[in-house]
């Protein structure tokens, strides 16, 4: 197989690139992880599902996480780190496994773009990956519509459960950011059922994702699913109603049970990359599936997988919750950053960035080392890599690789975006050489039988720096009546703002003397964890003034454009 990016055209999109890859049939890339044609279900030629039987096997790969600082308009390039890094380990003779999340269509058509990576750094094929894929999506917001329907359909028929329909916690749910349903009224008209308010939210945002993110196996896939408290009965002793009580689970548990197993890809380079499953990681717990992760280990010799957002949210989750929940050891870690998004941090323009400017980055420096110190609290060594821009300069790379020095961090120079594996062998080495020290004591932060709000605490003022907590008066109920009705001995998942480490996107770089402010607290029973709400952060999004899907088109070619 080759490892040389063919010949391009310049200048070069990277829907460009990726359309015109020379993609290996998927039972060869299956094949290299030790499968056999028998062993792999395709969808076409160049995806395929995997059996779930391939991530109960014993696992024999190391564990790394990529991670990042808070994400700027800057752009930091995890997913595109994540890939070249996997691409770099294999150059090495290593064989490596990339494990993902799958985008949502709301950040494709939206602003986001997609979450395939970049440049000569991409899971492919691309446009599949970032459209409708192999269905998991569609299955996860048919199952929770299954849920939704059934427990208004319970009370249109009489509501023998007593339902309060004022305390009803289950929302609707959809793939694409549409802020008028945000809040809506349903039921209106004669027999149309009973007329209540309603909610909708983003399919990352949804239970059923993070319920098939975590599950361990189809069993319990199905205890989960019924676990979720879709509300409360009335009067005072407001008790959980559930999917099981419905009579839901069976149904629901039916709709996924292709969507729970991971879906194998390959690089750009050919080599084998799990995707599977994309709950957000600022509302949400912001990792791949458990079942793609220990499929990968089972299969390969080191999994390089990443989590979203900046280590405030997507590593502490990953940590805290993924790792906890699924017996994971991680290894090591590779801290993301790249120069303009550093100076942006230490307050310079958007419009400025290209321009050389030491006094900004000196300012923004110390961002990096708070994510440091993330990682390595829970006892993970990490790299810093430098995501290199062309606009950056000699004396800018020098200034953060002298301050790395100074933290006693490594720092490796990456060019994956343009060059590909190539671009990623320095990290790879720095990588392995992490692996090989052997220094990794992994622990949680936090002990789960813990008090709701010491969690929260603990969280709030360990990773994001806060000097406190402050817990509205609708949040302190919550967590009373959650610690009440079998809630208290769970992680916590913080939906909080990515861009800053407050609760105020607005707060840039390393901000003290400041507090958090959790407004809303609410159990996801399935999930397994609370969901501590700070700040003004939505489950719904919305479009931008021009969104990213007014510039796309299908060709009459069939060739897709504009897709990113």
């Amino acid at each position: 197989m080759s490892t040389t990016p063919p010949p391009l055209r310049a200048p070069a999109s990277d829907i460009e690139i990726a359309q015109q890859a020379r993609l290996r049939p998927i039972a060869d890339v299956a094949a290299d992880l030790g499968l056999g044609p028998d062993d792999i279900d395709p969808y076409g030629r160049t995806k395929a599902k995997l059996p779930l039987d391939v991530a109960m096997a014993p696992a024999k790969g190391r564990l790394v996480l990529v991670t990042a600082i808070n994400p700027t308009p800057a752009g930091e390039g995890k997913s595109t780190v994540s890939v070249g890094l996997s691409q770099a380990l294999r150059r090495l003779g290593k064989n490596a496994v990339l494990c993902m999340r799958e985008p949502s269509l709301g950040p494709v058509f939206g602003v986001k773009g997609g979450a395939a990576g970049g440049g000569w750094s991409q899971v492919v094929p691309m446009d599949d990956i970032n459209l409708h894929f192999t269905g998991d999506f569609h299955a996860i917001a048919s199952a929770h519509g299954l849920l939704s329907a059934m427990l208004d359909n319970h009370l249109y028929h009489g509501n023998a459960l007593g339902l309060d329909t004022k305390r009803i916690t289950w929302p609707r749910t959809i793939d694409m950011n549409d802020r008028a349903l945000r809040n809506a009224i349903i039921g209106v008209g004669t027999g149309n059922g009973t007329v209540r308010e309603e909610r909708w939210v983003i399919i990352p945002a949804s239970e059923v994702m993070a319920i098939t993110a975590l599950a361990t196996g189809a069993d319990d896939l199905a205890q989960r699913l019924g676990n979720i408290v879709v509300g409360t009965t009335g009067g005072a002793s407001k008790a959980p109603v559930r999917a099981r009580d419905l009579g839901a689970t069976g149904a629901m548990t039916l709709l996924l049970k292709d969507a729970m197993r991971p879906n194998l890809v390959q690089t750009l380079e050919g080599g084998p990359a799990i995707l599977h499953c994309g709950p957000f990681g600022n509302i949400a717990h912001g990792c791949n599936s458990l079942l793609a992760t220990r499929a990968g280990l089972a299969l390969g010799d080191i999994v390089v997988t990443e989590a979203g957002f900046g280590s405030d949210l997507g590593a502490e989750k990953f940590f805290d919750i993924k790792c906890r929940f699924g017996g994971l050891n991680p290894e090591a870690a590779v801290l993301v950053a790249t120069v303009r998004s550093l100076k942006m941090q230490g307050g310079l323009p958007k419009s400025q960035l290209d321009t050389e400017d030491l006094g900004a980055l000196e300012r923004g420096l110390p961002h990096v080392a708070h994510h440091v110190k993330n990682v390595r609290q829970f006892g993970v060594p990490v790299v810093v890599a430098i995501n290199r821009r062309l606009s950056d300069t000699d004396a800018e790379l020098q200034m953060v690789h002298d301050y790395c020095a100074k933290l006693g961090v490594p720092v490796s120079l990456c060019t994956v975006w343009a060059d590909g594996g190539a671009g990623g062998e320095s990290l790879a080495h720095e990588v392995l050489a992490l692996l090989d020290g052997k220094t990794a004591q992994f622990a949680p932060l936090y002990d789960t039988a813990l008090p709701i709000r010491d969690k929260v605490r603990t969280i709030a003022q360990r990773v994001y720096g806060a000097s406190g907590v402050d817990f509205g008066p609708g949040a302190d109920k919550s967590i009373d009546w959650l610690e009440a009705n079998g809630m208290a001995d769970t992680p916590v998942c913080m939906a909080k703002t990515q861009y800053s480490l407050t609760d105020d996107a607005t707060r840039l770089g390393v901000p003290t003397d400041f507090r958090i402010t959790v407004n809303e607290v609410w159990g996801s029973a399935g999930a397994g964890f609370v969901v501590a709400k700070c700040g003004d952060i939505m489950t719904m999004p919305g479009l931008a003034k021009k969104p990213a899907a007014e510039g796309m088109r299908l060709a009459a070619d069939g060739t897709i454009e504009g897709l990113s």
